[in-house]
């Protein structure tokens, strides 16, 4: 009898698994038929862990295959956007006397750029009109290369005067960028103070070479630490060994809104627009150069964000006073010209007003090879008293090759 009673429960127990088995069978495949019908409506399955996009499930190296062919859709489809809009998008903020100035940077973006732009244009309210009048009056054909908008100067209410005051005037607005231009997905921003010496496009570029991490991109501030600011000076936290400058910043706007920063105030992460104030308040005592100190001191908490590009796409009168001090601009050439400390509009460097005034100069619709790089190359060998001047060669090795591929690009379009 007792053989029996065994017998049975044995088969008992083999009939519920049996049963729990064919159970968990039907659950899975209605479950995979309900993903597949929420994919077919493009709504994404809130329980997926795996990218926030829904791939249909197939097991081993099929379903794999699935997941990379959702995720080349995804990169196809980001492709897709970027090749629809081929502009880089350039941001400035200008503020009491820097119209001049200002203008013969878009100038020199203009000039050379191969690809069409849009100007994101910050200005005191009194220089609207006189920055639509000349933009405007440049040729039709030039026009044609660039839209823009200009916007107002805008700081938090509770904070504008402190914001406005801090460093130069507006020059915080920067800042301010990622939350004003909500719709914009990425953005080159600059000092009024630059001039380009060759296209746009190519520092629009170095987008491409971000990694996951990367949400925005300068230079160092020195390539010598021996010389270096931020080493020697500085009274709060700085990226790197020597800082970074801020007069050439590009930003995945986007990421940046998206990211929780860390930060030395709290153990919790801060949204970029919960995170600008509280520095302020802190550090306003310590930083000598304002909104960029407090760049330096973000990306101190948030190395990893930050995509460190060579001193050639911001070469300043730092990197030549001294004797050369920029390698890669000694190889390649100077590609982005910064002249701060005013030195476009003083005698101190010769070589950086010469860069200047030749591109202000320039009448539109002359030959760029006579009318603005050969008078440029015979003004620059009468600054070779400086050092500067002796390293002026490096200025001009990038322009001539931009003005060559343009003008080559106008012979081909005739």
């Amino acid at each position: 009898m007792r053989c029996y009673l065994q017998a049975l429960l044995l088969c008992l127990v083999f009939t519920f698994f049996s049963l729990l088995y064919v159970f968990n069978q039907l659950a899975s495949t209605l479950e995979d038929g309900d993903d597949w019908g929420l994919k077919e409506q493009g709504i994404s399955d809130r329980r997926s862990h795996d990218s926030g996009h829904l791939f249909r499930k197939r097991p081993g190296l099929a379903g794999l295959r699935d997941r990379e062919d959702g995720f080349d859709r995804e990169r196809s489809a980001s492709a897709v956007k970027e090749q629809r809009d081929e502009r880089s998008h350039l941001a400035v903020v200008a503020c009491g006397s820097r119209l001049e100035e200002t203008l013969t940077m878009l100038k020199s973006a203009v000039l050379l750029s191969r690809k069409p732009l849009h100007f994101y244009i910050f200005a005191e309210d009194d220089l609207h009109e006189r920055f639509r009048n000349a933009l405007d009056s440049w040729p039709r054909t030039v026009q044609t290369k660039f839209n823009f908008t200009i916007y107002p100067i805008t700081f938090p209410k509770e904070n504008a005067n402190e914001w406005k005051k801090l460093f130069k005037p507006c020059a915080s607005q920067r800042l301010f960028l990622p939350l004003i231009l909500k719709d914009v997905d990425s953005l080159l921003y600059v000092d009024t103070d630059i001039i380009f010496l060759q296209p746009v496009e190519d520092i629009w570029g170095l987008l491409s070479q971000f990694n996951s991490s990367h949400l925005a991109a300068m230079a160092p501030e020195h390539e010598e630490p021996r010389i270096g600011w931020y080493n020697r000076f500085a009274r709060h936290p700085y990226y790197g060994k020597t800082g970074i400058n801020s007069g050439v910043m590009l930003m995945n706007m986007t990421r940046l809104r998206e990211k929780s920063f860390k930060n030395d105030m709290t153990t919790v992460a801060l949204k970029w627009e919960e995170l600008l104030m509280p520095l302020l308040q802190k550090y306003k005592l310590n930083i000598t150069w304002g909104d960029q100190d407090l760049l330096n001191i973000i990306f101190h908490q948030n190395p990893e964000s930050l995509y460190v590009f060579p001193c050639q796409w911001n070469y300043r009168p730092d990197h030549c006073i001294y004797g050369s001090n920029c390698q890669q601009a000694d190889e390649d050439g100077v590609f982005i010209l910064h002249g701060n400390r005013g030195v476009y509009h003083d005698d101190k460097q010769p070589a950086f007003r010469a860069v200047y005034e030749a591109i202000q100069k320039y009448p539109f619709g002359d030959n760029m090879e006579t009318s603005l790089l050969q008078p440029l190359e015979a003004t620059l060998q009468t600054t070779t008293n400086t050092y500067c001047g002796r390293t002026s060669h490096l200025f001009t090795r990038k322009l001539k090759q931009s003005i060559m591929s343009v003008q080559q690009d106008v012979t081909r379009r005739r």
